[in-house]
């Protein structure tokens, strides 16, 4: 049997072996062990969903008053967020880890939930996933993809970078809501200052990862998460600084999420019980059938823009897309993104979607499928050892994420600028996505101006037909709460 050469980290064209060769390592120009860096990368930039998915889900009540354990959801959440990961790395062969979506789980938690019970909420996911997939199955989600303009996809890489920039601002408390009689919406840290120990470690650790970025050290963002890490543990241990909420009362200065401490026990079995737990026709005759279609076409413009525009930021930080924009192997990678809301659903977790910190393990080398199969395995032993998850605090994870934020903000750079008809839609998109925390509202906002903008100046023809129905359906999208209000 032949032996494959050792990996020393420098990428050769010629694939090793048969592993190689299916994942494509060698011929994207990465390694093994670039992979592994990246998937590692990624894990911790997004494991916090473990925790953070179950305490929304599980803080609100359904119609009838009743609510989701939180053990039985953080364990679901990582069931899935592993199995579709790996999933997407062996059929879509893309570095692009999958998780419960944070803004999809608050509406199902807070919006469609309490209008019926969670099983009848979960139903409405999977209706919604299935339709995505019927969508991508019959070419039509692919078709609407490449019919957006290529600067407008690299519009949306760059808005989403900043929009991962201010997420990770805002988790480790460096950017907060200003309090008291004030215009200015946000400031920094606490009354203008930092003043306390996490902000501090959030920031040697943004110091500390930029530094080795800019010396081009590998692993530059896995060093950077993991030595905030113990510098938080540290700081907790000698400083005693708790959580950011104390027996519910607020402490401004502790830690978002997870307090970096040991844990006296780190293994747990996981509680699977929610799994198979949704109904998908009791719905309609409790909420009554307009209020079910508005959910569900949320809950699908949602999902599938969101993923649309992660797919090419991603593929955009890796230089992985092609010359119109396009990553490799664009129609299994929609596929799975659907299976993956239907299933998260179908487990009770909200839909799953592709997730924008991906591109931390991306920046770490990631180019392969073989990312995620690290990811996902990571994800799947979060179900035993979900104690030792909690131990990275928002504080040291977030500092991936601006990092990340200004490596995808580079690429503004290749917008042309000095045209009018392509740079207005652009900058709207480009903005509208950290302003409003949503990827779907600045794709939204650009294309709609994109078409807008056109027709004004009599160049009609040069708008893809797909586009006009696509701008028609946002529209909608952002009209829906007065047409709610008077169809309701």
């Amino acid at each position: 049997m032949a032996v494959a050469p050792p990996d020393n980290g420098t990428p050769s064209a010629t694939p090793r072996n048969g592993f190689d060769r299916y994942f494509e390592i060698s011929a994207r120009g990465s390694t093994m062990s670039r992979e592994v860096r990246g998937g590692l990368a990624t894990f911790f930039t997004m494991a916090y969903i473990v925790v953070l998915n179950p305490l929304i889900l599980g803080a609100a009540a359904d119609g009838d008053g009743q609510k989701l354990p939180i053990p039985a959801l953080a364990a679901a959440t990582a069931l899935v967020a592993g199995l579709m990961t790996i999933l997407m790395g062996v059929v879509g062969r893309f570095p692009l880890a999958l998780a419960a979506g944070l803004g999809v789980n608050a509406l199902v938690a807070y919006e469609i939930a309490p209008e019926m019970t969670w099983a009848d909420a979960m139903g409405l996911v999977v209706i919604e996933g299935v339709i995505i997939a019927v969508l991508v199955l019959t070419g039509l989600r692919t078709a609407v993809f490449r019919s957006v303009p290529t600067q407008m996809k690299t519009a949306i890489g760059v808005g989403i970078g900043l929009f991962l920039t201010i997420i990770g601002l805002v988790d480790a408390g460096f950017v907060r809501r200003t309090e008291g009689n004030t215009t200015v919406p946000v400031g920094l840290g606490i009354g203008g200052k930092l003043v306390s120990w996490p902000m501090l470690v959030f920031v040697v650790g943004l110091l500390l990862t930029l530094v080795l970025v800019v010396r081009k050290v590998r692993g530059a963002i896995l060093i950077g998460i993991l030595a905030s890490t113990v510098l938080a543990m540290i700081v907790e241990a000698t400083g005693n600084i708790g959580p950011s909420f104390v027996n519910g009362e607020p402490n401004p200065k502790g830690w978002a999420l997870n307090v970096p401490a040991l844990p006296t026990n780190p293994f747990g079995v996981p509680d699977l019980s929610l799994l198979g737990n949704f109904n998908v026709f009791d719905s309609w005759a409790r909420a009554g059938w307009v209020v079910v279609l508005m959910f569900i076409f949320t809950l699908l413009i949602t999902d599938f823009f969101d993923t649309m525009g992660t797919m090419v930021a991603v593929g955009q930080e890796g230089g992985m897309l092609d010359e119109q924009g396009t990553p490799p192997r664009t129609k299994e990678i929609l596929l799975v993104d659907s299976i993956a809301a239907a299933s998260g659903g179908a487990a009770s977790v909200s839909s799953n979607t592709s997730y924008i910190e991906s591109a931390a393990g991306v920046a770490e080398g990631a180019r392969t499928g073989v990312a995620n199969l690290v990811t996902g395995v990571l994800f799947l032993l979060a179900m035993f050892l979900a104690p030792l998850v909690e131990v990275v605090p928002f504080e040291a994870a977030s500092t991936a994420l601006v990092v990340v934020g200004f490596l995808m903000m580079t690429a503004v750079r290749t917008i042309d600028w000095s045209d009018y008809e392509i740079a207005i839609p652009a900058f709207l998109t480009i903005v509208l996505m950290p302003f409003t925390y949503s990827i779907s509202n600045g794709i939204g906002a650009g294309l709609i101006a994109y078409v807008v903008v056109k027709l004004a100046k009599g160049k009609a023809r040069e708008i893809h037909p797909l586009l006009y129905g696509v701008a028609a359906l946002f529209v909608l999208y952002f009209l829906r709460g007065p047409i709610e209000s008077v169809v309701l």
